[in-house]
């Protein structure tokens, strides 16, 4: 067996192990504490990531032609970090060029690769967050948990997922057919695993890593060399992560370029050339809808999976623990100030309001509600810095700007702090049911509708029929009538959203745990694909036959 698979199979099989049985596990603890990755880590996570600033970030033997690098951290600083960047033609030769090595290696000499990338990566998370604070904006707790150890969970999920439908089918069988009295046909039958080809990941801004491990692991596992196109304004995070994966690859003899970079300046992107490359077999994409269409309509016959845009929203009814929903509601309004994929943006609210456990709730109440809890959760400056982080791009600060006559205005946002960080706290307009024009669209930010609808009822069917044709990732519901509550489940569930009920304690509609939540349904125009199940694995690869008959 192989050296590595064999020193990280029992996390593999852990793994396996609680994507069956979908309770909570996770590999790598997402707690930022010396006494678990060394008293020193931080600060030297620290130093590494200053260590990076303002120099040519090597990467040894990687092809290019030239470098560029434009990050600037929406904290203020720009990063002054060169990556080197090639053509789309070269780095699809030099991809083509290392695929028959990797595509020959067995399916355990990959699996153990993948696996010490992720450990050697989990070394490394104190640098990652510092790479992934500074050009995101996520304050520095989340880019901890979220750019390191929740992405490493989801790129072990994949591999976990990836190796368990590889190896379903034996990689040889003896084949028997009985012939009545003759002698019966024998054959040894073996198979294959063939990866696709070249697998393109094309990451965002906001999440670059976890949006993007989960592509990337998969098609690496299944045989596929990767090029990864970062978005331009957050190409380190995803440096790094080659950076370790090409080390890996180079030590146990194989070529590093099974995966490259693809860096590009804004305004000079290659991702349509790459997308459009016949020699490119898979593609991951995180961002806009238009331009997931894009990618859809024009990677030939490319394998697609898209993570897009949707409108995601919170239905309350009613409630048991009124300052508690208003608190979680306020949490997750204001985490990293509404930039995630899963954070919500309308809120319905029956116009004549709602019961409590307090009484009766007005419309205008539950609205107060809302905003009163974000302004305690935000009230002193170095909390609301930890929780809303900054704006990682200019546009969606505009935004937030030029949204303000849509609605009333209930709740204005503010900066978190003083000094060159791009910040902002929650937006919050009321609007009527038939101003759809208003919150039927995504816009992306700290920018929250709450909707007068007729009733809870109302509600629910608002939401689902923007969910079926503008997509949804998740939805929040609030009721505490259980009949209501089954009718409410059923329609989300057709409507291909994951559904949150009751949110009052410390588990918020934002947030996925890999090995237990399946992230996008693939059921809804928000994306066609989910991570992490078996058919965003088992389509990477193709399984084939050679036969012969058996030799006595």
């Amino acid at each position: 067996m192989d050296a590595l698979f064999d020193r990280h199979q029992p996390t593999l099989a852990a793994a396996q192990k609680a994507a069956q049985a979908r309770g909570y596990w996770s590999a790598y603890p997402e707690i930022p504490s010396g006494k678990i990755y060394g008293e020193t880590a931080k600060d030297e996570g620290l130093a590494s990531y200053n260590a990076r600033l303002g120099k040519l970030f090597e990467l040894p033997a990687h092809p290019a032609t030239t470098t560029v690098g434009d990050e600037v951290s929406p904290f203020g600083p720009a990063l002054g970090i060169t990556y080197p960047a090639s053509d789309p033609e070269t780095l699809i030769s030099a991809s083509l060029t290392a695929a028959p090595q990797w595509a020959a290696a067995s399916v355990e000499t990959r699996v153990g690769i993948c696996l010490e990338i992720l450990a050697r990566l989990n070394r490394l998370s104190f640098e990652m967050a510092n790479a992934v604070m500074n050009t995101t904006g996520q304050a520095f707790a989340m880019a901890f948990q979220a750019g390191g150890p929740h992405a490493q969970d989801r790129g072990l999920e994949a591999v976990a997922y990836a190796y368990t439908e590889m190896v379903r089918t034996p990689p040889e069988a003896t084949w028997t057919k009985p012939q009545g009295k003759g002698e019966p046909i024998v054959l040894e039958k073996h198979w294959r695993i063939v990866p696709r080809g070249i697998s393109l990941v094309i990451g965002c801004q906001t999440f670059p890593t976890w949006n993007s491990y989960p592509g990337l692991f998969a098609s690496l596992a299944t045989g596929n060399t990767v090029i990864v196109k970062p978005h331009p304004g957050a190409i380190l995070p995803l440096a790094i992560t080659i950076s370790v994966m090409r080390e890996v690859l180079s030590e146990e003899g194989f070529l590093p370029d099974i995966v490259l970079l693809a860096a590009d300046a804004p305004g000079a992107e290659i991702t349509r050339d790459l997308v459009q490359n016949d020699a490119v077999s898979l593609i991951d994409y995180t961002g806009s809808s238009s331009f997931g269409e894009w990618v859809r309509n024009h990677a030939g016959n490319a394998q697609v999976y898209t993570e897009e845009a949707g409108v995601n929203s919170i239905v309350i009814a009613s409630t048991d623990d009124f300052a508690g929903m208003c608190a979680n509601i306020a949490f997750s309004l204001s985490l990293y100030s509404g930039q995630m994929c899963t954070a919500p943006q309308n809120i319905y609210v029956p116009k004549a309001g709602i019961g409590s456990n307090e009484g009766h709730k007005s419309f205008d109440d539950v609205a107060n509600g809302i905003v009163a809890a974000i302004d305690d959760l935000l009230a002193d400056p170095a909390r609301a810095a930890g929780i809303c982080g900054a704006i990682a791009n200019p546009t969606t600060m505009a935004r937030v700007e030029s949204v303000l006559s849509l609605g009333k205005v209930i709740r204005r946002s503010a900066p978190v702090a003083a000094g060159e960080a791009r910040t902002a706290t929650p937006l919050i307009l009321a609007v009527q049911a038939d101003q759809t024009a208003v919150y039927e669209e995504e816009r992306f930010g700290p920018i929250t509708f709450i909707i007068a609808v007729a009733d809870a009822a109302d509600g629910v069917g608002r939401a689902n029929s923007l969910a079926r044709r503008k997509g949804a990732i998740t939805a929040a519901l609030y009721e505490t009538d259980e009949k209501r509550l089954a009718t409410a489940v059923d329609a989300f569930a057709a409507s291909g959203v994951n559904l949150s009920i009751n949110l009052t304690g410390a588990i918020f509609v934002n947030q996925s745990a890999a090995f237990s939540d399946f992230h996008v349904t693939g059921a809804n125009p928000s994306g066609n694909a989910s991570l992490t199940d078996a058919a965003f694995v088992a389509n990477r690869f193709r399984t084939v036959m050679w036969r012969r008959p058996k030799a006595a």
